[in-house]
């Protein structure tokens, strides 16, 4: 982004307001409301000619390598403008490694990774967890706590100690009893079925039937008459 003179002229009367407060003119005023407009809308056009930019690195990719010469191009641009190479442009440059230009290309996107990879490391370890001091003791004695230490003692310690000083521990206070669990409610009793009585006569028996009664066995068809009778019949 360059600036002319009327633009610079605007440019160092805003910073000398900024470092020196004083009322401004209205011509000032709007000389800089003018320019951070301007400002602005440089900015847009630069973020979409960065954006038709790498779109137009993107079809290139996909058409390797036919567009070899001009992918090659195109990614030299973006990488002048601050594009960081992604995985598909180094597994590109890697396919087209007999050509000069992509080769070159190669060795200045693996070196532009591994810088980006070691920044984000270095930034992973620099970051560290702030502890706030203690509100009760802030002074020059407090410090920030890191972590809880574990200490020796509790009530074990606390026992053995009075046992060893000749001193009766303190009794530990009872603990609280378990609720009682609610009864099961009684099962009803089976009903008493009716007293016979002494004198009532007992119910009689019925035999058992035979298979002889149940199934009677079938009697055999006669022999017909050697001479049966002859019937005339009227005519």
């Amino acid at each position: 982004m360059a600036f002319g003179a009327e633009e610079l002229r605007v440019l160092r009367r805003a910073l000398a307001l900024a470092l020196n407060p004083s009322p401004a003119s209205a011509e000032d005023v709007q000389d800089c409301l003018r320019l951070a407009e301007s400002v602005d809308e440089a900015t847009r056009e630069d973020a979409r000619l960065r954006a038709f930019l790498l779109a137009d690195l993107a079809r290139y990719r996909a058409a390797l390598p036919g567009t070899v010469t001009g992918y090659a191009a195109l990614l030299e641009e973006a990488l002048d403008t601050g594009y960081r190479p992604q995985p598909d442009d180094l597994a590109a440059l890697r396919a087209l490694r007999g050509n000069p230009a992509a080769a070159a290309l190669l060795d200045r996107c693996r070196s532009l990774a591994e810088r980006d990879v070691r920044a984000r490391f270095a930034g992973r370890a620099a970051r560290t967890v702030v502890v706030p001091a203690s509100r009760s003791g802030a002074g020059a004695g407090a410090h920030a706590r890191g972590c809880l230490t574990a200490l020796p003692g509790g009530l074990a310690a606390r026992a053995a100690h009075a046992r060893a000083a000749g001193e009766e521990p303190a009794e530990q206070p009872p603990k609280p009893a378990r609720p009682a669990r609610p009864a099961r409610p009684a099962q009803p009793a089976d009903k008493p079925g009716p007293v016979p009585r002494p004198d009532a006569p007992r119910p009689s028996r019925r035999p058992i039937p035979t298979p002889g009664e149940v199934f009677p066995p079938k009697r055999k068809p006669g022999a017909p008459p050697a001479n049966p009778p002859h019937q005339l019949a009227a005519v």
